[in-house]
């Protein structure tokens, strides 16, 4: 599935989008680097746990989105690879619901393009894939990744301390939240209402 809005798109990630994906991560490293995921020590006499190489995430996140449980795509804006967005932990039975995790390339940010790229994914979640919330779990001191939450209207849940381990150490992380109910016609004509001036949606 690919998603697009005006000059912003999703499309799924591949092997061949490594030599991009690196060189967008390179120029990003202090802009990235207090805001990602990182591995906690491992026990005692436990060997070290090793972070993945580019075609190892691409191959887990591949091998979860084909067990249903995690939807891996780059966020595009003008053809361009500008960043990546995963909805993940998707939880059926009585929940049906997800997290979404993104980032985004500095030069790009503030030009609207990550609000439109979580509506897309969001509407995607709760028109086509089923889902009944998602969840999104930012740092409070995130204020670029809370704005975005923000512009979108999402509900701010509350804190949930030492949430995840992030640039190093267990951190706090606030948790905003959207219901499929809240949005009945569609995040992005939301989006769209509270940012006139944008362009239409494309589903290829």
């Amino acid at each position: 599935m690919e998603l697009a809005d005006g000059d912003t798109a999703l499309r799924p990630i591949r092997l061949r989008d490594q030599r991009a994906w690196r060189e967008v991560n390179r120029r990003n490293r202090d802009w990235l680097r207090p805001w990602e995921a990182t591995i906690p020590p491992a026990p005692p006499g436990a060997p070290p746990v090793q972070r993945p190489t580019y075609r190892q995430m691409v191959r887990h996140l591949r091998a979860e989105a084909h067990a249903g449980r995690m939807l891996p795509f780059v966020v595009e804006y003008r053809g361009r690879l500008a960043g990546q967005l995963t909805v993940a932990g998707i939880t059926w039975g009585s929940m049906c619901s997800g997290h979404i995790g993104y980032w985004v390339d500095e030069a790009v940010a503030g030009r609207g393009v990550m609000p439109t790229a979580v509506a897309l994914a969001v509407d995607h979640c709760f028109r086509t894939v089923g889902l009944h919330r998602i969840e999104v779990c930012i740092r409070p001191e995130n204020v670029p990744s809370r704005r975005v939450v923000e512009k979108l209207g999402f509900r701010e849940e509350g804190l949930r301390p030492r949430y995840l381990h992030i640039d190093g150490a267990w951190r706090d992380h606030l948790v905003f939240a959207l219901t499929a109910d809240e949005v009945p016609g569609g995040l992005l004509a939301r989006w769209h209402r509270e940012k006139p001036g944008t362009s239409g949606t494309s589903h290829k």
